[in-house]
């Protein structure tokens, strides 16, 4: 079963390629344990917001700006928390 981590951006929202928009960023996970992992990771960091834990795929309208990366693209301090 595939789950997604989605967060809320607030460092890139609203400039760059997301002007105007908010910058939502999605991590693929294979397992709840690897999602869990990335979420504990994202709580901590102070550029991200409204965090969660899903199993479909999130859709988002046109004032998005969705950044997809999978487990497996995330280093460093993401794989550490």
């Amino acid at each position: 079963m595939t789950y997604y981590v989605t967060m809320t951006d607030k460092f890139m929202s609203g400039w760059g390629y997301a002007s105007g928009k908010t910058n939502k960023m999605i991590v693929e996970c294979a397992t709840y344990d690897q999602a869990a992992q990335i979420a504990r990771a994202a709580r901590n960091r102070s550029e991200m917001r409204r965090v969660n834990i899903r199993q479909t795929r999130p859709y988002y309208g046109s004032h998005i700006l969705a950044s997809w990366k999978s487990f497996d693209d995330l280093h460093g301090s993401w794989k550490e928390a």
